[in-house]
């Protein structure tokens, strides 16, 4: 079992209620795009060391949805005055720091990981972080918990008590909400459960 410290990511995407964007095509990671890198840095036993948003510009389809800023919380003017996606990589890495050589980082479910590979691919950069190995919360947590169907992230924590702090689908808040699960996972199950890197710049 490794005793460093996590990286908690969580983004947010352009969206429509239709699941349909501008272009008449399905959402999907190949066309939404991120504006929000939700980043926590914490301890396997659940102490929050660090956590910051990195908001987005998006240059695909710059006007969020009214769907897309009901959701996340986040609105038009914040996007506007957010940098492009190159440079808030740049930073994200500069806050990061040079992560050891068993650095871990972390998202519930798939989706977040899918997503910064896709969009890499699109625009030839991604997080240094897309060079170490990746773990899937929700699947530890349901191999912790035995639970199946409940898995969302308001359901973990109801199921342990605890209640949602800050607006669900903000990615910052998201990510220091799954610190605060992170004590009730079986991390003896992580070795198995890790995604190799799947990025070299």
């Amino acid at each position: 079992m490794n005793n460093g410290n996590l990286l908690i990511v969580d983004l947010e995407a352009t969206c429509w209620d239709s699941r349909i964007n501008p272009e008449g095509e399905p959402q999907s990671v190949h066309n939404m795009e991120i504006i929000e890198f939700g980043c926590a840095l914490a301890t396997r036993q659940g102490v929050l060391l660090d956590s910051r948003s990195f908001l987005v510009r998006p240059a695909e389809n710059p006007l969020l949805s009214d769907f897309c800023t009901e959701l996340t919380g986040i609105s038009q003017a914040m996007v506007d005055q957010a940098p492009a996606y190159s440079s808030v990589i740049q930073a994200l890495d500069e806050w990061l720091g040079a992560p050891s050589q068993d650095f871990i980082w972390c998202s519930w479910g798939n989706y977040d990981r899918l997503h910064i590979k896709a969009q890499g691919e699109r625009v030839g950069v991604a997080p240094i972080f897309m060079g170490f190995p990746h773990l899937n919360l929700k699947r530890i947590w349901r191999r912790t918990t035995g639970q199946k169907k409940e898995n969302g992230l308001v359901h973990a924590m109801a199921y342990h008590r605890l209640s949602f702090e800050g607006h669900h689908h903000r990615g910052v808040d998201d990510a220091r909400n799954m610190v605060r699960l992170l004590s009730h996972m079986d991390w003896r199950l992580e070795p198995e459960l890790l995604t190799p890197q799947e990025w070299t710049s």
